[in-house]
């Protein structure tokens, strides 16, 4: 039998750190949407430069060289918006870099998948989650060559981390890209023109506290009346005291508006986006800010009325409800989604069947909702998987770290802690231990569902298979069924014990015996319980 991983111990995830809402500006005048377009284009071609000065400095970043692009940016703007710009510019460079990194781990992956396939016979069979040698020669020499592409760019790669060269494109890569393939994108030159520009543009500002409204360069009253101070060249443009443009649409911010209210009435920091959707016309304006660091409930506490298992697939999710002996309570549940289309859609789905598992979560009671860890980026490669593209395809579908990231943030409004398990073996270990016995005339327990059992019984601390190994043969209570599920103040926990089929002892057949819920017989060959059948006249 091969060897099994460790198995991690459940934790309860930690909460989140920071919350964005997010709001329609509706009914803004064109007057309102040319003095926007003006200030995102202008705002967007300072970051431009910024970010290009940036990347010069490569590792050479200093506070020093920090303040130097600021000043040089206020005569352009406003001190507030060349600190915001600045910042942003950090962030954009420190986020390239990280995924720098990562770029180099999947390369570094791949290298080492391909060379140990190679160093296989051609054909040799591979085992469990370990894949063999090529099929073939052709396949050999293709994969060959590949390595050679592979190392080249790996190191190309790592040359430009160790100078400090990071790949940066304002409006991303993949607009860019769609530029050379208009048809295939489905866009205009015209279309793609206004999604290129809209992406650019640069409309935000980070909130500081003690401030009115916790924002100076944009700033939304409790009303809803929003409002932009405008860049130095543009300030001729104003229509309100102080270089301060007054947009005629209300944000109201209906999700979590009550908590933004009591924000900014305190003059507490709130940050602000204005962002342009080119594709339907329509403006929106984001506040995010901060939480403190607040402690994550015990674990112990959070199961103290038991759990519902998750288990995270393609298409829905698989929830089990679980007691707190971990046995499954009633039926299983699934909440579907579609993750085909766009990014809005994908992500309103995922938010649909989150809040619908939220939502039984609080009918049941429960305050625990166990998850995998799960992380698919070694899993993803083509190089480990070859031409299994349907299976990298589901893999890559689907939205673990998204979901988890989502799931963890919706439930912290209504005190559900989620406590993630280690996934080794939980489909195997559900499916061989609790899909049959799940199963009825009723009822068709699928692989998702008992491994939304095994995943709860694991963040529970119980086992995942269904009894526990018998004591050794001829010992006190022979070779019986023992189970972990029952409580000791479960009732029927003493019952009588199913029928075993065969003889019991030498001298009883099968069937027989007035009382084998005796617990004084012991089962024992002798006692007076075992014979009360065998009457023998004189």
């Amino acid at each position: 039998m091969a060897d099994l991983r460790s198995i991690d111990e459940p934790f309860v995830a930690l909460g989140p750190t920071g919350v964005a809402i997010r709001d329609r500006l509706k009914g803004l005048t064109a007057r309102d949407e040319e003095i926007l377009r003006l200030v995102g284009a202008h705002l967007g071609s300072l970051a431009a430069k910024d970010l290009k000065v940036r990347c010069a400095d490569r590792l050479e970043h200093s506070t020093h060289g920090w303040a130097a692009r600021k000043r040089d940016l206020t005569p352009g703007s406003s001190a507030r918006w060349a600190g915001a710009i600045t910042k942003a510019t950090h962030d954009q460079w420190a986020l390239a870099r990280r995924c720098q990194l990562v770029h180099i781990g999947n390369f570094e992956a791949g290298v080492a998948m391909i060379r140990r396939r190679l160093s296989l016979p051609v054909g040799q069979r591979g085992t469990k989650g370990v894949p063999g040698g090529y099929r073939s020669r052709q396949e050999w020499f293709a994969k060959s060559r590949r390595l050679h592409v592979l190392m080249q760019r790996l190191e190309r790669e790592r040359a430009d981390r160790e100078a400090g060269v990071v790949h940066v494109v304002r409006g991303g890569k993949r607009l860019a890209r769609n530029r050379h393939n208009l048809a295939q994108a489905g866009l205009t030159g015209a279309q793609w023109r206004d999604r290129w520009e809209a992406q650019r543009w640069f409309l935000q500002a980070d909130g500081e506290s003690g401030k009115r409204y916790g924002n100076e360069t944009i700033r939304v009253t409790p009303g809803g009346e929003a409002s932009i101070r405008l860049p130095a060249p543009l300030a001729a443009l104003a229509n309100a005291p102080h270089g301060r443009y007054v947009l005629a649409a209300k944000a109201r911010f209906p999700h979590r508006g009550q908590e933004w209210v009591e924000r900014i009435e305190t003059n507490r920091a709130v940050a602000y986006r204005i962002h342009h959707d080119a594709r339907r016309g329509r403006w929106y304006i984001t506040a995010s800010w901060q939480y403190a660091p607040t402690k994550t409930v015990p674990l112990q506490a959070a199961l103290a009325d038991g759990a519902i298992g998750v288990d995270t697939n393609a298409d829905h999710i698989a929830a089990w409800r679980l007691d707190v002996h971990g046995n499954p309570v009633g039926n299983p549940r699934r909440f579907h989604y579609d993750l085909s289309g766009t990014a809005e859609h994908r992500d309103a789905q995922l938010r649909h069947a989150l809040t619908r598992l939220l939502n039984w979560v609080k009918v049941c009671g429960v305050k625990a909702v166990a998850i995998e860890d799960l992380d698919f980026e070694a899993e993803k490669t083509r190089e480990k998987h070859g031409r299994r593209k349907r299976f990298r395809s589901l893999i890559s579908a689907m939205p673990v770290g998204k979901l988890r990231a989502r799931l963890t943030s919706m439930a912290e409004a209504p005190g559900i802690a989620i406590v993630a398990v280690d996934p080794a073996y939980t489909s195997k270990w559900g499916a061989q231990h609790w899909q049959k016995p799940l199963t009825s005339r009723t009822r068709t327990a699928t692989r998702h569902d008992a491994a939304a059992v095994a995943i709860g019984r694991r963040a529970q601390g119980h086992p995942i298979r269904r009894r526990t190994a018998p004591p050794p043969a001829h010992q006190s209570d022979g070779q019986g069924h023992r189970t972990v599920q029952a409580g000791p103040g479960d009732p029927e926990r003493e019952a009588t014990r199913p029928r075993n089929f065969g003889p019991r002892t030498r001298s009883v057949r099968a069937g027989y015996g007035a009382n084998a819920g005796d617990q004084r017989a012991q089962h024992r060959s002798g006692h007076a319980a075992e014979h009360t059948q065998l009457v023998l006249s004189p």
